[in-house]
């Protein structure tokens, strides 16, 4: 395994971390997410809908390995202070937790808001222990790179694959005067990027090099997969054995994503 393109050090997170991130919602059972787990997998992407099945093996993880694994969660409708500190305290309950890793507004400017009254809220909990940093999931991508300036900021959920690359012009440029840390989620682009475009004569991509082309930017930490079984996440995780994407690579899947993006 090429360690230094499956590892890296997020300060955010303040540790090094796998660069694989596990999404707990797309069908994965408890058996899958041990195996992930055991195979060095450590950032745990935790929602309320669809996991019920894999919700007894992340306690079990939780119990066991607390401090090897690196729990991410938030809050929908996050509005005001209350229902932010309401919905941390939730999860950390339902998953027998004392503390969350990661805390994110979902869905910036459409369920959740950049207001004072969530940002206070989130602050007390960082002071009191029950989160360790903060973060939002954003689609809004010129409103995204704004945010990034701001200092309370740790962490930034983004879409980013071969079909929608646009963070590479509008996001990531103002990494150089602060940088957050950077979750790329929607890697297949809901799966449009594994299927043929028409017209399209070449290759098509798998799960894998979706991951890979994420991983392969020097701005992204982490690339969220959400395999719907053992086989899947033993699949995705295998592939990154393959290292960043060779220039012959990247012109290919870049040519593949216009083509799938229309």
């Amino acid at each position: 395994m090429t360690a230094g393109f499956t590892r890296t050090f997020v300060p955010a997170l303040g540790r090094e971390v796998h660069r694989l991130g596990l999404a707990c919602n797309y069908g994965i059972d408890g058996a899958a997410l041990e195996a992930g787990l055991e195979r060095g997998l450590q950032y745990v992407f935790w929602t309320q809908l669809r996991t019920g099945k894999v919700k007894p093996a992340v306690k079990r993880a939780l119990a066991k390995r607390r401090e090897d694994v690196v729990l991410a969660s938030g809050a929908t409708l996050a509005l005001f202070g209350g229902s932010v500190r309401r919905a941390a305290e939730r999860t950390c309950k339902d998953l027998g937790t004392d503390y969350l890793d990661v805390f994110h507004l979902f869905w910036v400017g459409t369920a959740s808001a950049w207001l004072e009254g969530p940002l206070e809220a989130l602050e007390a909990l960082k002071a009191k222990g029950m989160i360790r940093s903060f973060g939002i999931s954003i689609h809004d991508r010129p409103r995204a790179a704004e945010l990034a300036k701001d200092p309370r900021l740790d962490l930034l959920m983004l879409r980013y694959n071969a079909a929608h690359p646009g963070a590479e012009r509008e996001i990531f440029p103002t990494f150089a005067t602060r940088r957050p840390a950077v979750v790329a989620y929607t890697a297949t682009s809901w799966r449009k990027l594994l299927a043929r475009p028409r017209g399209w004569t070449g290759e098509v991509m798998t799960a894998g090099d979706c991951y890979r082309f994420c991983l392969s930017s020097p701005h992204v930490d982490i690339v969220l997969t959400g395999p719907a079984s053992q086989r899947q996440l033993e699949e995705n995780i295998a592939a990154l054995d393959r290292g960043p994407l060779a220039p012959e690579e990247d012109a290919w899947m870049r040519a593949f994503g216009r083509a799938v993006h229309g």
